[in-house]
């Protein structure tokens, strides 16, 4: 952060200073929302949320080494009293935006591979300048003013990721820091029920390219037609990334090996070189060739641009971690957060990555779909029910759509009754050791002869528990839910305890 007294900070946001603050003391950052995350000479948000207060934390983050705190009502501390916090915390990073004239702000906007891509490129921009990009996914309207007071006067770029819970938000955050480069990755269902239709949601994606200057570059997925529709929506420069030659940015010649990873040759207007992922996934690709675009846009050799790409590896938490335990059982631990693309994108990788080996997965009903909520978690249940698995655990409420579909998908992949003489009445169905009482079993294909095995549980705690009654040496599991579901938990209690 670049340093402030109190008393311009409480101009910027239109505040009045309270217990006995000091108007010449200077913050000199990190500006935080958690007092754990104190640091002397920090400035505490005081956010009132639905279970926690930021104000009756405020005399522990003075303790901490906090300057100050920025909060609506009086406290016990000295403090910079505001309205609305959020909007005050917006406002001045507004203005630190404003007094760094050499920094390129990068917006990235989607459905899903945000995160991913943000990682990526800031990795690319790190060779050229000193980088500052968020922490995981702070892209909403805390996260986003909260990333960008982070930077200082030496900061070269902002690597910003940018999320919508509805038209305007984007419009927003682009207001705290105006993008010159704007990347759209795809336009999916994610958040569904909140915006109404997928053209809502290409709407309110659209803010990026609409927010971007006259010199500024769009760079566009080629391959998404609602994407590729919205460069009639700014004055900007146009790029296309994908797969197709209408690409100027482009993948040829996409291999995945064993491991889930895709190799390929990344084909620009100014040559080509070889990009081997070390991220799992093939849609990765597409993650990985917006990156590259908003990189070449910058001036960057497509071989350092390949270089980097290839080097690569996740840098946020819960977002197609592999790992594989002392016996060989193989966790994916994609639980950050699911929609119905990325629970495709997920499977399709775990197919591969679980190919030869007894399978698992664990999932959770999705949410935010609005009416369409139930066939699109039935479609999930048909996905994962014939997805080639020895098991499935189903976790938290609503899951009776899954459920359904997976079991219906289990039936249809199940092997038929043999034709001839007629058989011996069959005896009452088994249920394996280790599922849910009453749980159906059906015998498939895919699980080396064994029933594929359908369980309902109530959380994370007890999808791990289920899984150490049914995983064995050389096994793979995949995990992946909705971020309130917290299925990140059954990970790490998976691995870190003994198969069973």
């Amino acid at each position: 952060m670049i340093p402030l007294p109190l008393a311009r900070i409480a101009e910027i946001t239109s505040g009045a200073l309270s217990g006995m603050a000091d108007p010449r003391a200077v913050v000199r950052g990190p500006v935080v929302i958690d007092s754990r995350a104190v640091e002397p000479g920090s400035l505490f948000v005081a956010i009132k949320g639905a279970r926690v207060d930021g104000h009756d934390y405020a005399a522990h983050a003075i303790r901490a080494g906090a300057v100050a705190v920025l909060a609506t009502r009086p406290v016990e501390a000295p403090a910079v009293i505001v309205p609305d916090a959020a909007a005050a915390l917006a406002e001045l990073a507004a203005a630190q935006v404003r007094t760094l004239s050499n920094v390129t702000v990068i917006g990235v906007t989607g459905s899903a591979g945000k995160t991913s891509t943000k990682d990526l490129l800031a990795r690319l921009t790190a060779r050229v300048g000193a980088t500052i990009a968020p922490q995981g996914s702070f892209n909403n309207e805390l996260g986003h003013p909260l990333t960008v007071l982070r930077a200082d006067l030496d900061t070269r770029f902002m690597v910003l990721e940018l999320a919508a819970r509805n038209i305007g938000h984007i419009k927003e955050l682009t207001r705290i820091a105006p993008p010159q480069i704007g990347v759209v990755l795809n336009v999916g269902t994610a958040h569904l029920g909140v915006f109404g239709g997928k053209e809502a949601i290409a709407k309110a994606k659209g803010e990026l390219v609409e927010s971007l200057p006259r010199s500024g570059v769009a760079v566009l997925n080629a391959d998404d037609p609602l994407v590729r529709g919205m460069a009639t929506r700014t004055e900007a420069r146009v790029t296309y990334f994908g797969r197709g030659e209408s690409a100027s940015i482009r993948a040829e010649g996409v291999v995945v090996d064993a491991r889930g990873r895709a190799s390929f040759t990344l084909r620009t207007p100014s040559g080509a070189a070889r990009v081997s992922l070390q991220l799992y996934g093939e849609h990765a690709v597409e993650n990985a060739l917006a990156a590259a675009a908003a990189g070449y846009e910058l001036g960057l050799p497509v071989a350092t641009i390949a270089e980097e790409l290839s080097e690569a590896t996740a840098r946020s938490r819960w977002r197609m971690e592999v790992t594989d335990r002392g016996d060989g059982v193989t966790v994916v631990n994609d639980a950050y957060n699911a929609n119905p693309d990325s629970m495709k994108a997920a499977f399709s990788a775990f197919e591969v990555l679980g190919k030869g080996r007894r399978r698992f997965a664990v999932i959770a009903a999705l949410r935010e779909l609005g009416e369409d909520g139930p066939a699109l978690n039935a479609e999930l249940g048909r996905l994962a029910g014939g997805a080639g698995l020895a098991g499935l655990i189903v976790a938290g409420p609503d899951a009776e759509p899954v459920l359904a579909g997976a079991h219906a998908a289990a039936q249809a992949s199940a092997p038929q009754a043999p034709t001839g003489p007629a058989q011996p009445p069959a005896g009452p169905a088994q249920v394996p050791p280790g599922a849910a009482s009453g749980a159906p079993a059906y015998q498939g294909q895919p699980g080396h002869g064994q029933p594929v095995r359908i369980v309902h549980v109530p959380d994370a705690e007890a999808a791990a528990a289920q899984l150490a009654a049914w995983l064995r040496p050389g096994d793979a599991v995949l995990i992946k839910g909705p971020r309130a579901m917290g299925l990140e938990r059954t990970a790490e209690l998976v691995l870190g305890g003994a198969t069973q």
